[in-house]
């Protein structure tokens, strides 16, 4: 993990891991080092842990209990906790969807640092970044690293039905079309879309 350039974020991330295994509360890896454990690049600089609401108490307990300090902030959708400064997210409600089960049998195992961990889904991953983008926040160049270096780990045809409500997400979609990241919807890979 030398190319992610911050190894006591690394370390942060492997004690809240081991607090929440330990724990026994359910959780998974989201985020840039999500997408890192699946072998793709990602510039981000921070930690995304997915729990169920259910479990944030708890989770807040066990990890206060280990040394954290734990912050409430004005989103109801997520808290914090930190580490010698360093930030964790602890997130209930990505995209204004709970955590529940499905979100959990939505990941893999991967080793992060030594440590094997539940990890969201690569083809998650993607439908979770295209369904941030909105008038407030639409920065395609977050999203680009992602499909390019996990596209083949990613059901996209998936994305595309997750993510059709979306105008955002459809632009997201026309653009790695031209760039020919990804086919587009119906065709298959070097087909082309003449």
């Amino acid at each position: 993990m030398a190319e992610r350039g911050d190894e006591s974020l690394v370390h942060t991330l492997k004690k809240v891991a081991a607090v929440l295994k330990q724990s026994e509360i359910p959780f998974a890896l989201g985020g840039s080092f999500a997408v890192y454990a699946h072998g793709g690049h990602s510039s981000d600089h921070d930690v995304d842990f997915l729990i169920r609401e259910a479990d944030v108490e708890e989770a807040l307990e066990a990890l206060v209990a280990a040394g954290f300090v734990a912050e409430r902030p004005p989103e109801d959708w997520l808290v914090k906790v930190f580490d010698d400064g360093r930030m964790v997210d602890l997130i209930h409600r990505p995209i204004e969807t709970p955590v529940t089960e499905e979100t959990f049998a939505d990941t893999v195992i991967r080793p992060v640092d030594a440590i094997h961990m539940p990890v969201l889904s690569a083809t998650q991953l993607m439908v979770h970044k295209l369904l941030s983008f909105s008038q407030h926040y639409c920065d395609f160049a977050r999203g680009l690293p992602l499909a390019r270096s996990l596209r083949e780990q990613i059901d996209w045809e998936r994305v595309r039905k997750e993510t059709q409500h979306s105008p955002y997400a459809e632009a997201f979609l026309v653009l790695l079309d031209r760039l020919e990241v990804v086919p587009a919807a119906g065709t298959q890979p070097g087909e082309g879309t003449s």
